[in-house]
């Protein structure tokens, strides 16, 4: 003969906390002994904690399950459980990893070699795009040229071809000036003279050359993170600190994680005040850095070593105006597609080992368990299907 199926008390079943506890139920009191026996069906308290947990869920921890009694019990003042159905869909499984929201890029602007006194600078915070003043030295403003190699000589009709005379014909072009030049490494005359215009719009003399300290060369658009130059001091060392103006989420991924930040990964970022963001990973470093200890000799611990990671995110605006802020980032570690799943709550453990799921009509179901992922468990087992009804208590 088969044994019924019997939920039991305060049974816990493997795998990490994932969400608060619940506040258990108070047993029921005991009836007077003129009193007919009430079974009622009194649920389970239990302690769940994190959404996330490996495939097999096997990780130390748990979830604390107690169930129904057939001990007397008063009548409730109202019902204690509620239903909830199961579901076909997709768990994804995640390992969270502390970042930094910032900007892409650091650069460093040093004084051009010929000197001068320092006469403006730009504001900390300020964004300074192509053509535009970046600081200036003996009231000449220095502008701002897109490129990927700065300019290294002076330039001129005659000189030797050279990507850095590609870089100021394209961004003479940009500016609107020599709308017929070629987008090649030849310094020709007709390149000196749409030179000669650009410094007339300067109010520069019309000399026709580029020298290295007539423009600044950045990658792209920058914004100015710090300001070392004094004005009125001197042009010598560095003048500015830059960064890109793309906003990225830069993480130090353990090198035994590495493996979850694979380039185009999609990523959830999680903001300070509990907001959240969509991004991909858009770049992964190649060379491991270690941290340094906190011994007296600091040496470093490679077994803390990390790789840098970057994050591009999909909406930047939904970051608003946050800074250098403390954020987290979700990676993916394991998915699980087209399952049937549960909330955590729904879980019965039972007296005979197991778990279960109760109908509403008080029918327990034998459940194999899988994953753990976004407060959710993958059930499988005999009669289970989408779309039935299964208790989980009332909060």
């Amino acid at each position: 003969m088969t044994e019924p199926l019997t939920p039991a008390r305060g049974t816990a079943f493997p795998g990490p906390a994932l969400e608060p506890a619940l506040e258990p139920v108070d047993p029921a009191p005991e009836p007077a002994d003129h009193e007919e026996p009430v079974r009622g069906r009194g649920r389970r308290s239990l302690l769940i904690g994190t959404a996330v947990v490996v495939l097999g869920a096997v990780a130390a921890g748990g979830v604390v399950l107690s169930t129904r009694t057939d001990a007397p019990a008063a009548p409730a003042a109202g019902p204690r459980t509620g239903t909830t159905p199961v579901v076909r869909t997709d768990l994804v499984q995640s390992e969270r990893v502390d970042g930094t929201l910032g900007y892409a890029g650091d650069y460093t602007v040093t004084a051009p070699r010929d000197g001068g006194i320092v006469t403006w600078l730009p504001d900390v915070g300020a964004t300074i795009a192509r053509g535009q003043r970046a600081y200036a030295v003996d009231g000449v403003a220095v502008p701002l040229f897109h490129g990927s190699i700065p300019l290294y000589r002076t330039l001129e009709e005659g000189v030797d071809d050279g990507p850095d005379v590609r870089v100021v014909k394209r961004n003479l072009k940009a500016l609107g000036y020599g709308g017929l030049l070629a987008d090649d490494d030849r310094f020709t005359s007709g390149t000196a003279e749409a030179v000669r215009d650009w410094q007339e719009d300067l109010g520069r003399e019309r000399t026709g050359k580029v020298a290295p300290g007539d423009v600044l060369v950045e990658p792209g658009s920058v914004r100015v993170t710090e300001i070392p130059g004094i004005i009125g001091a001197p042009a010598e060392g560095p003048l500015l600190k830059l960064s890109g103006t793309r906003r990225v989420v830069t993480v130090d991924m353990p090198v035994g994680r590495q493996q979850l930040a694979g380039n185009g990964a999609a990523v959830r970022v999680r903001l300070p005040g509990g907001r959240t963001t969509d991004g991909k990973v858009s770049r992964v470093g190649t060379v491991a850095r270690s941290a340094p200890s906190a011994g007296p000799d600091r040496q470093t611990s490679a077994a803390d070593a990390t790789v840098p990671v970057e994050v591009t995110l999909s909406k930047p605006a939904e970051v608003g105006a946050l800074d250098g802020a403390p954020v987290q980032v979700d990676f993916t570690s394991g998915r699980r597609e087209d399952v049937l799943a549960v909330p955590v709550p729904a879980l019965l453990a039972l007296a005979e080992g197991g778990y279960a799921v109760e109908t509403p009509e008080g029918r327990l179901i034998p459940v194999t368990l899988g994953v753990f992922a976004q407060g959710r468990v993958e059930i499988s087992g005999a009669g289970l299907r989408a779309g039935m009804k299964v208790e989980v208590p009332l909060a």
